[in-house]
């Protein structure tokens, strides 16, 4: 996949947006990121990289205040200790620069805890409950929640989703944005800039998915 994105990039502009913070997208991706790909938008956009350079950084610190923050930490925290899942680990709140990351299994799980507790989750929907509940007890906080990944869910202010990196290409004179997601669905991370109108919105499965979509989109605009 890595050799077909270089090939790629020398017909089109090539950009990568992710909730997670960067040093997460570039593990995800094989490392040194920042040199492989145009744009770099980590945190949904939140904090932007173009050509290697941070071009762009928002803190949701600065957004909501220390004082609401503690509020809903707080409350995440204790309803997640009054609930049992097969394993826990640690690391269940991850504070980002533009986000709240909840994981109710914990991040420092191993693989295969994490392909149990996704496989627990799609049964017992914890973190669709979660959510629920966290909708209830704060609605004035204006938050999004997002669905995404295997075991974990993110927390933002409403509009600061994926669709905040668009500014950033858009600002550059892209009048045509493709975006390819596997997380399209409603209450799904990727929902929102799929579905956007500025957007020509592709779900797909797998790496492989997105390369076969890559190539019929190629091949039929002639590229």
């Amino acid at each position: 996949m890595e050799a077909f994105i270089v090939e790629l990039q020398k017909k089109v502009t090539v950009g990568v947006v992710g909730g997670s913070d960067l040093t997460k997208i570039s593990e995800q991706l094989g490392g040194g990121v920042l040199s492989k790909y145009k744009y770099v938008f980590s945190e949904n956009g939140l904090v932007a990289h173009k050509d290697g350079s941070l071009i762009h950084k928002q803190s949701i610190q600065n957004k909501m205040g220390e004082e609401k923050i503690q509020l809903f930490i707080n409350f995440a925290l204790k309803y997640m200790s009054e609930i049992s899942l097969p394993v826990k680990r640690g690391t269940f709140i991850e504070f980002r620069s533009g986000l709240i990351n909840v994981c109710p299994v914990g991040r420092s799980c191993s693989q295969e805890e994490r392909d149990q507790f996704y496989e627990y989750d799609k049964v017992h929907k914890v973190r669709e409950k979660f959510v629920a509940a966290l909708q209830q007890q704060f609605p004035q906080l204006g938050f999004h929640y997002s669905i995404g990944g295997q075991i974990s869910f993110d927390v933002f202010p409403i509009g600061w989703d994926k669709t905040y990196c668009l500014q950033h290409v858009k600002k550059d004179g892209f009048k045509t944005i493709h975006f390819f997601g596997d997380k399209t669905n409603p209450g799904e991370n990727d929902h929102e800039i799929y579905m956007d109108s500025s957007t020509i919105g592709h779900s797909v499965l797998s790496p492989s998915d997105t390369k076969c979509q890559l190539e019929e989109l190629l091949h039929l605009n002639g590229v």
